[in-house]
């Protein structure tokens, strides 16, 4: 199984919030690919306090980087034109959906909604 892993998830495991850290340490203790790409790095460090941001910064490094390709750009222009106004509310959740559907992964967040509305598979927890 592949995995990206949203803003949502390393931000609420560098804030302790219940629950997060058993989900983190289960998803790397399954034999599965673990992504975290551009734009989940630039909004996952763009906040938080130093302590959070060490945390963040913990994971990343843990994780498998994937830059976003320019067909999954394209895909995240199309997915936003697309949907309009019932969504993805942010360019940022199109592109991260865009490089899950480019990887063939399920993107764990918080939010399911954001990205199921793009068809990509979602494990939601929270």
């Amino acid at each position: 199984m592949r995995y990206v892993l949203d803003t949502t998830l390393l931000i609420d495991h560098s804030k302790a919030r219940p629950g997060v850290a058993e989900l983190v340490a289960s998803l790397f203790a399954e034999s599965s690919d673990l992504y975290v790409c551009d734009v989940v790095v630039a909004e996952a460090l763009s906040g938080g306090d130093a302590i959070q941001r060490a945390t963040i910064e913990s994971l990343i490094r843990a994780l498998e980087y994937v830059s976003t390709p320019p067909d999954a750009a394209v895909w995240a222009a199309d997915s936003r034109r697309q949907r309009r106004a019932s969504g993805p509310r942010s360019l940022a959740d199109a592109i991260i959906a865009g490089v899950a559907r480019f990887h063939d992964a399920t993107v764990v967040t918080r939010n399911p909604r954001d990205f199921e509305i793009q068809g990509v598979r979602v494990l939601g927890y929270g």
